[in-house]
């Protein structure tokens, strides 16, 4: 790896200010995992990296909002999300896609923050976090924002961010009401990058379904939610019939691709048969 110099600034304020937004060879990094990856392979070449670990701790910490929603630092470790006991119990869905996420050793050292910002579309927890109805709020030197996640991701390992901005915390609302589930399909083993994912998100009135929020990612460019498959499970009892709709829904409305993890058939026919699936397990959250 080429030379760099190396910044630790001790509040999010000064790591703002030392970001320069006009040269990209300037980059900060909380775990830093996908980063150091990209110098080993020459693919990134830094001439500055900025190190958040030593900014507030509150940015690593998860707290609750009055109204029930989790506020989620954006340094927090995918390790210790999965530990935090508030989410566990509100928001379970998400310690569950953790489990196979990667290995224990990058959720050690992966933050939350680094995950959406990266915006890799085999990712778990994007097409979960869109399903959950969360947020981001991004701080920079001229103020902050808050922008949906589905919003955030724009494109193939692309965000809204703009150069000098950071994301600072995600916000999860309420989920009372809510049941969630996360389907993971790999080609080798469970914590591979998958080849297929499918977050689901259903408000029910006891069989009925009343609202649903339906997200399909790694064959797609970026996390995609699906109108056509919500619609057609707002008002529905399931049955077979249903799920079957669901499909193909599905699969009629994404526009998937093909990878190193199957072809773009292969995914439209997983995609067939595991939206309703999803929809199952959610349901018996």
């Amino acid at each position: 790896m080429s030379p760099f110099e190396l910044a630790e600034p001790r509040s999010l304020k000064a790591a703002l200010k030392i970001l320069d937004a006009n040269d990209p060879s300037v980059r900060v990094f909380g775990g830093g995992t996908a980063l150091m990856l990209m110098m080993k392979a020459g693919v990134f070449q830094p001439t500055r990296l900025i190190s958040l670990r030593g900014i507030e701790k509150r940015y690593a910490k998860v707290t609750s909002g009055q109204d029930g929603s989790l506020h989620i630092g954006a340094l927090i470790t995918l390790s210790a999300l999965g530990r935090t006991a508030m989410v566990k119990k509100r928001a379970p869905v998400i310690v569950d896609a953790l489990r196979t996420l990667s290995n224990v050793r990058v959720r050690n050292v992966a933050t939350l923050g680094g995950h959406l910002a990266h915006a890799d579309p085999h990712m778990d927890l994007p097409p979960v976090l869109i399903a959950l109805g969360a947020q981001v709020v991004t701080a920079a030197t001229t103020g902050s924002r808050t922008l949906a996640v589905a919003d955030l991701l724009t494109g193939y390992f692309e965000t809204a961010l703009a150069p000098n901005e950071l994301i600072s915390e995600i916000i999860v609302p309420s989920q009372t009401g809510w049941r969630s589930a996360y389907i993971k399909l790999t080609t080798r083993a469970a914590d591979d990058w998958p080849t297929l994912g499918i977050a689901v998100s259903l408000q029910t009135d006891g069989k009925v379904i009343q609202d649903a929020r339906f997200v399909v990612s790694a064959a797609t460019e970026k996390p995609l939610r699906l109108p056509s498959v919500e619609t057609a499970l707002r008002g529905a009892t399931i049955s077979d019939a249903v799920l079957a709709r669901v499909g193909e829904a599905a699969v009629a409305e994404a526009e998937l691709t093909g990878d190193a993890h199957g072809s773009a058939a292969y995914k439209t026919e997983l995609l067939r048969v595991y939206a309703g699936r999803a929809v199952r397990k959610a349901l018996a959250a």
